[in-house]
């Protein structure tokens, strides 16, 4: 399993996965389960739209998969490098992987993660979202 329950200076990474959690299971027909050895996050129980990653295959990140709509991923890279990466395995597909070892803002983190619901939630689920 990957998750992990570290910690560097004064962030808990434990901490911020249970508010990225929260956030994942507020939208309407999420659940989440264990996928390829990290907690993921589903619609409708088949398409996932986040993964929580922790030193995957020891790449020493600590770090989101999100899916993302198309053409953001090279945007999103471009524009901070440091925070925004091309994840494994589903790189090709378009998704963004989003360190959180790096400080990113709880805003920045609330906006790829909606965007990654809506990229895979259907339109019916969608229109029952209290925007």
């Amino acid at each position: 399993m990957e998750q992990d329950e570290s910690s560097e200076g004064s962030h808990s990474y434990g901490e911020l996965f249970d508010h990225i959690r929260a956030l994942c299971l507020s939208f309407p027909g999420t659940v989440e389960r264990m996928s390829h050895g990290a907690p993921s996050f589903f619609v409708n129980e088949k398409k996932s739209f986040l993964q929580y990653r922790v030193n995957h295959h020891n790449d020493g990140k600590i770090a989101l998969w999100c899916a993302a709509p198309p053409d953001v991923q090279a945007q999103l890279i471009e524009s901070n490098p440091d925070l925004y990466f091309r994840p494994a395995y589903v790189g090709h597909l378009g998704w963004i992987g989003v360190r959180l070892d790096r400080d990113a803002a709880w805003d920045e983190l609330v906006g790829v993660i909606q965007e990654a619901y809506l990229t895979k939630a259907p339109k019916k689920l969608i229109a029952t979202l209290k925007v």
